[in-house]
């Protein structure tokens, strides 16, 4: 579900969700969860900048730089990695720059979870450059908002 919140538009730039940027983003980060969910290492590498600046803090700890983001998805476990997306914001800045936050809900324990993304439009198209994915406890509810 992805949200709709709009603001008065004398509360935001002019180049802030421009729908085309949205609509390009929202197509990269749906390409993100279906890798995620099929595990496709190849795809899911893809889709993050190849760069050592590249960051991502999860629930095992960080890493630092894309080599290291590689390695993590290679060699993790993925049992239980099922999830269902609760809630979806995209804001995009400008053309290039834009932002993807999701709350989730893993399918097998009820854990609610929930995920950023910095995405930045590079030569090559879409990119994550910074991440950070956290899980609450079994049961948890997804905050109101």
């Amino acid at each position: 579900m992805t949200d709709k919140t709009t603001f008065p538009a004398e509360s935001c730039p002019p180049d802030v969700n421009r729908p085309d940027v949205v609509a390009e983003v929202t197509e990269a980060f749906e390409a993100y969860e279906a890798a995620l969910m099929r595990n496709d290492v190849a795809t899911l590498d893809a889709l993050f900048w190849r760069d050592p600046r590249t960051v991502r803090f999860g629930a095992d700890g960080p890493a630092y730089g894309f080599d290291a983001i590689a390695a993590f998805r290679r060699d993790r476990d993925v049992a239980g990695m099922e999830r269902a997306l609760e809630r979806v914001v995209i804001t995009s800045f400008g053309e290039n720059f834009a932002t993807a936050l999701c709350a989730y809900r893993r399918t097998a324990t009820g854990r609610v979870g929930w995920q950023s993304q910095s995405w930045v439009r590079m030569a090559e198209g879409w990119r994550i450059v910074a991440a950070h994915v956290s899980l609450g406890p079994v049961g948890g509810e997804t905050p109101p908002g």
